[in-house]
């Protein structure tokens, strides 16, 4: 059993040991480090003979590289710490950078001590080992097999999300092309084939005018979990005046008033009031209007002025009014009777269409799908009922047990379930900002210790999967969860006669991570094959002081896989939506290097993104690649065999 050690790697380690003065070559010290090798080395085969049926399955071209990974789970089910620091202490190979080629490294440092003791090592079986260079040209092929060629002045791509406004801006997909888009991502949760094709036309236009390729990925939506639709029932109107630290009003409220038979929009932010049009004709500079809040308390609105379609006034007290029910608003006459009338509460803007809660409250998530609304209160502000929302997917109600975590909306809000029904369940929240974080529609939920039993593919997955076989490059499979999803998605794919298309696994929830050895496996039987690390949906599921060292864990098992890893989620976040990164997106993005490509999601200034990302990569290159690991026992390796 021989292999050359990579010059590189001796040269890393000998640094690693240090010092001016030449290591000491024992032989009994040295005879010890080969048998700690020699245990790696057996456990490795014992693996790979064990698991010689999930080999079988796998594509030829990616045979060496699956055999690879199951050498490198097995080398990942003991502490070799310790080893690690001998070796280097010697300045061999600490087996830090292992990944890639597991055994070739193994053999290659136990042939070297073999020779300082004087120690004819190489006898054995015969094994096909992959060397250092071995390694990396495969994770470089594999690569370039997804994602296409590398760019001219970087390795690690550029993807970048589409929002709706691209398909018609084929300047601005340009200007990505030309900036360094290398792959453009299209989410099918959302737009549709009306916009899709013209997205895609602009890419591929781009980059045959600029000759620079760009990939195109379409991720199929999967069954995503979300909030459903949320009502103006139990929706709050509030007007407050702005007063100074003594309580004085600086600045009353203001209210605009229109005809309920042809409402006008409020020329400027302002609640708004529906009353008749009869009534608002009779209001006059100074007339006073008598009404009573949600809780029972007497207000005043004084009018100030009339403008096109409707009246302003102004109130100098705190207002709470229901949305949903009709406000009792009488004019107070100088001289004669008052008049009384029934008013409504106008539109509300989008954002108010919430549902608000805070620690401690409960919610009720709803299969019925009748569109949510805030807890309803009395006068004294008691809850008589809590709020509701329903969900997307009615099929999980079978599937959640009381006592389990849920989330909502990436982590902002969390809570227990303390009542699992058929049709409804009830959640104690336990997670929101001070003084409340409000719940919209459309926004994902989290159940990350439910075992759910949900289909790989919907069947809005299975209409969008036959465009994405017409006019896409990759694959996203959503939310995968198992070895049978993938082969699934190939079943698919071969009806389409679309088997040459890459397949991307999106690892966004904990049953995905725990069984990332066993979906690695299923997927090298095609190729190409990536993996997305979705970021944002894992740290909810599996905690965020967990992100940082799972990310670690996808990267090291997918490059022992030799499969391309794309890092994605919240990249540049606050750069491509508000114009500026924080100095934590920054480094997260320098750290990104490590990754085969990097994903933007959606923002106003993407095009800006995409420049500083493409700098960022350009020099982070020059610096690092990749890193290397102290090898503690990895939980995920025993989830082989």
């Amino acid at each position: 059993m021989t292999a050359a050690a990579h010059p590189d790697e001796l040269a890393m380690a000998a640094a690693e040991a240090g010092g001016s003065s030449l290591p000491t070559w024992d032989p009994a010290t040295l005879g010890v480090l080969i048998a700690e090798l020699d245990a790696l080395v057996d456990d490795a085969v014992e693996l790979e003979a064990r698991v010689a049926a999930d080999l079988g399955r796998v594509h030829p071209e990616h045979r060496s590289s699956a055999r690879n990974l199951v050498h490198y789970l097995a080398l990942r089910r003991r502490d070799i710490r310790a080893l690690q620091k001998k070796l280097a202490a010697l300045g061999l190979s600490s087996l830090g950078r292992i990944e890639s080629h597991v055994l070739g490294n193994v053999l290659a440092v136990r042939c070297i001590l073999g020779r300082l003791a004087g120690i004819d090592v190489a006898a054995g079986p015969a094994l096909a080992v992959l060397d250092y260079r071995q390694g990396k040209d495969l994770l470089h092929r594999h690569t370039d097999a997804l994602l296409g060629p590398r760019p001219p002045s970087r390795t690690v791509r550029v993807m970048v999300t589409m929002p709706g406004e691209a398909a018609g801006d084929a300047a601005w997909v340009r200007s990505l092309v030309a900036n360094g888009m290398d792959c453009m991502r299209i989410n099918c949760a959302h737009d549709g084939p009306a916009e899709w094709p013209a997205m895609i036309a602009h890419a591929r236009a781009a980059s045959a005018e600029l000759g620079q390729p760009c990939k195109v990925l379409m991720d199929l939506a999967g069954p995503k979990l979300r909030t459903g639709a949320v009502g103006i029932e139990g929706q709050v109107l509030k007007w407050r005046p702005l007063r100074d630290r003594r309580g004085l009003v600086l600045r009353p409220a203001r209210v605009w008033l229109t005809a309920r038979e042809a409402p006008v929009r409020a020329p400027a932010a302002a609640g708004t009031l529906l009353v008749p049009g009869a009534f608002l004709s009779r209001l006059r500079r100074r007339t006073r209007l008598r009404l009573e809040d949600l809780r029972g308390k007497r207000r005043v609105l004084r009018v100030v002025e009339r403008g096109a379609g409707g009246v302003w006034a102004e109130a100098s007290a705190t207002t709470y009014l229901d949305a949903a029910r009709p406000v009792g608003l009488t004019r107070v006459a100088l001289g004669g009777a008052d008049e009384a009338v029934e008013a409504q509460v106008g539109p509300l803007p989008p954002d108010a269409e919430v549902v608000l809660l805070e620690v401690g409250d409960t919610l009720v998530v709803t299969r019925d799908p009748v569109p949510g609304r805030g807890a309803r209160r009395d006068r004294d502000g008691r809850v008589v009922e809590p709020a509701r929302i329903p969900c997307s997917l009615p099929e999980v109600f079978g599937d959640v047990r009381a006592g389990e975590p849920i989330w909502f909306d990436d982590g902002k809000i969390g809570g227990e379930v303390t009542s699992a029904k058929s049709d409804y369940l009830v959640v104690r929240i336990t997670h929101a900002d001070p003084g409340g974080a409000k719940l919209r529609a459309d926004k994902g939920i989290n159940l990350p210790d439910t075992q759910l039993r949900l289909p790989a593919l919907t069947a809005e997955d299975l209409e969008n999967l036959g465009f994405v076989a017409r006019h896409a490059d990759l694959v996203g499979l959503s939310f995968v969860k198992h070895p049978d999803d993938v082969r699934t998605l190939h079943r698919a794919l071969d009806r389409l006669g679309a088997g040459h298309l890459g397949v991307v696994l999106k690892i966004e929830t904990r049953a995905a991570f725990d069984r990332l050895p066993k979906l690695l496996l299923a997927a090298l039987a095609r190729r190409p094959v990536g993996v997305m690390i979705a970021r944002g949906d894992l740290a909810v599921e599996c905690g965020y002081e967990r992100r940082a060292e799972m990310q670690e864990e996808i990267l090291w098992l997918c490059e022992a896989a030799h499969v391309p890893v794309i890092w994605a989620t919240q990249v540049l976040e606050s750069l491509a939506k508000d114009g500026r990164p924080s100095r934590a997106e920054i480094t997260d993005a320098a750290m990104s290097e490590r990754a085969e490509c990097v994903m933007l999601n959606k923002g106003p200034h993407l095009l800006d993104a995409v420049h500083v990302l493409d700098d960022i990569l350009r020099r982070m290159e020059a610096h690092q690649n990749k890193k290397r690991s102290m090898l503690r026992p990895l939980r995920l390796s025993a989830l082989v065999g």
